[in-house]
């Protein structure tokens, strides 16, 4: 009886369909899988790319400029011009989807970095480097840590705005959960479309949590930090008042 149910439900093309999920749970895990890759392996030469920049951009101020407004105007690109300039460097490949989304990635990654490159204190820094501390030690041991939670605020961004970016790969057939998106809304295939962009969906919202505990994780120093303005604000909110 549950079989004919969910039959009469793709006969009907309803747009919330078990069977669909049912029958094509495989190409529903494929088009997962490589919308993850895709996103994962975008936004980590992302990093690689832009940790540069912005070191090149805190060093010399002239060259903040230029970068900045390169990475601004890459980002202004709309998504399908971007996948056709690209054509002809790499051809119809997932190459062309990863370039594109490392360079809508740029703007959001150098600005983030750069910010919490020159928000360490220089106090931090000087005291570092009264402790013998060389540039490269400097930089990973002290002013990196303390520039995580921007830099980790970048990639959040970066990599909710990859999840959703790679659907647009579709047009060259590596649009992970995209291909399923636009072909199912090329034939009016309703649970297609829907399950598709309910799980990309779902992938964004589950790619910001993982990346937020992982901010956490790596800065404990902020959870103190807000632990203790909370306790002195309740400190402050239960204090008697004065006659």
């Amino acid at each position: 009886m549950s079989a004919v149910g969910g039959e009469n439900c793709l006969t009907r093309n309803e747009w919330i369909c078990g069977e669909y999920l049912r029958s094509r749970s495989s190409e529903l895990t494929d088009a997962t899988v490589e919308h993850v890759l895709i996103t994962l392996a975008a936004v980590s030469l992302a990093v690689l790319v832009a940790f540069p920049l912005a070191l090149l951009a805190r060093r010399w101020r002239l060259a903040a400029g230029p970068i900045l407004s390169l990475t601004t105007i890459l980002y202004t690109i709309p998504s399908l011009a971007m996948y056709a300039l690209l054509l002809p460097v790499f051809g119809i490949s997932v190459s062309v989807v990863v370039c594109g989304l490392v360079l809508y990635s740029l703007t959001i990654l150098v600005r983030n970095m750069l910010t919490g490159l020159r928000s360490v204190p220089e106090d931090a820094r000087e005291a570092a480097r009264g402790l013998g501390y060389g540039k490269v030690r400097l930089l990973f041991g002290v002013e990196l840590p303390l520039a995580l939670p921007a830099l980790m605020a970048g990639v959040r961004i970066a990599t909710v705005s990859a999840v959703s970016l790679t659907t647009v790969g579709a047009i060259v057939g590596h649009g992970g959960l995209g291909n399923l998106i636009y072909s199912g809304m090329d034939s009016y295939f309703k649970a297609q479309v829907l399950a598709a962009s309910v799980l990309c969906v779902l992938l964004a919202v589950t790619a910001d949590l993982l990346l937020l505990v992982v901010q956490r994780l790596l800065t404990p120093w902020t959870r103190d930090r807000t632990a203790r303005r909370e306790l002195q604000r309740d400190s402050v909110l239960d204090a008697p008042g004065r006659v």
